[in-house]
């Protein structure tokens, strides 16, 4: 059966989608920690993040840079903060959360985020993406 992940990709659920080219996906968490929460996933459908092949985890942590980078830009935040929990869905991610302390690294803190208030904040990082 397909990772909630894999459905996304597929455009099966809808997302508020950040960037993605032939082998990741970057996508609005739902439920973020602070506003411009990402998350980061390969394609290919892998349930644990060191179950990936090397040249893939490389890759994920090269895209996942690139994004870091364009929100760090589009949000205000003193740096964007990387998790790798691998608890919640089986599909391999990384979570890119704009901080301001290392307390503000905590899933305790996430609150759902209207349609309105992701489309708001995607469209801020892909437009630094674009430039």
């Amino acid at each position: 059966m397909a990772s909630l992940f894999t459905k996304i990709i597929r455009g099966e659920i809808p997302c508020h989608k950040i960037s993605e080219n032939e082998r990741f996906f970057a996508f609005l968490d739902i439920r973020p920690i602070n506003p411009g929460h990402t998350l980061v996933i390969p394609k290919k459908e892998i349930d644990y993040v060191f179950d990936v092949e090397d040249d893939l985890l490389a890759g994920l942590f090269t895209f996942s840079k690139k994004i870091a980078l364009a929100i760090h830009k589009a949000v205000p935040c003193k740096r964007v903060g990387v998790m790798v929990a691998g608890l919640e869905v089986p599909h391999a991610h990384v979570h890119l959360v704009p901080i301001n302390s290392v307390g503000d690294l905590n899933f305790a803190k996430a609150k759902p985020a209207s349609s309105e208030e992701l489309a708001e904040v995607a469209g801020k990082i892909r437009a630094i993406l674009s430039k």
